[in-house]
């Protein structure tokens, strides 16, 4: 097994960090790298706001559940899907841009996630750890006003970087048997195997050191999905310009 495999297998979520900043150099080395990624149709349809205003990380804490280590990581970076720009690019070569296609939100917001995962792994490649913060959709209008955002563009999620004060362990992910299927989709012995899986993710949340909880993956998930979650959103992507025709 070659070293970034290993890597890629050993993510953790970090949620505290050492007060040490990250070098100028090597955070532009780790954008660049996550700019590297795959682009549909090269659109490279991703704006990244980098937060250093700590009245800004306050507030971008208080959105997000008070989480509280947004304000200690060495950076906070917010990654928009961003589609103001091939629109300027319209107006420049006096084309009219065709606005509010889902297949546009799709790509630009595939963009976004594919290009900060690359962040991810450079940076975890460099000895940082991470933490998406996905939260920041629990008020998106607020998050875009902080942002100064024009139209066309949304906050997808935030990113907190640094140097990890913690070690906490792997979380188990689902056995490859259930998420990789040959030729058509089959669940016949999906409900078997992720039984089995309950249980290992139980143990895991048991004996972690941080947050324990007695939960299978599957109570977890029938929670997740059994409840209706940001209902702004769609009304929300619809005033950004998302419309989803």
């Amino acid at each position: 097994m070659n070293n970034t495999i290993e890597l890629l297998k050993s993510h953790r979520s970090i949620r505290k960090f050492k007060d040490k900043k990250i070098d100028e150099n090597l955070l532009n080395e780790i954008i660049r790298a996550g700019q590297a990624a795959a682009s549909s149709s090269f659109l490279q349809g991703v704006s990244i706001i980098r937060i250093t205003n700590q009245e800004k990380r306050k507030e971008f804490s208080e959105l997000a559940n008070n989480q509280a280590f947004i304000n200690d990581a060495s950076e906070f970076l917010v990654f928009c899907a961003d589609l103001n720009r091939s629109s300027m690019c319209c107006n420049w070569h006096e084309a009219k841009a065709t606005e509010g296609f889902t297949e546009q939100f799709i790509i630009s917001t595939v963009d976004t996630a594919l290009l900060a995962q690359n962040v991810v792994i450079a940076a975890e490649s460099s000895g940082l750890g991470i933490c998406y913060i996905g939260a920041i959709r629990n008020n998106p209008q607020k998050a875009t006003e902080l942002l100064e955002l024009p139209k066309n563009v949304y906050p997808v999620f935030g990113l907190c970087i640094g140097y990890p004060d913690q070690n906490p362990e792997v979380k188990p992910r689902l056995p490859l048997n259930v998420v990789l299927k040959e030729n058509s989709y089959s669940d016949n012995k999906d409900k078997e195997i992720i039984e089995e899986y309950d249980l290992e993710i139980k143990k895991y949340y048991q004996k972690r050191t941080d947050n324990k909880k007695s939960m299978t993956w599957s109570e977890q998930m029938s929670g997740l999905l059994g409840r209706e979650v940001r209902l702004h959103m769609r009304q929300f992507l619809k005033n950004r310009g998302f419309e989803m025709k």
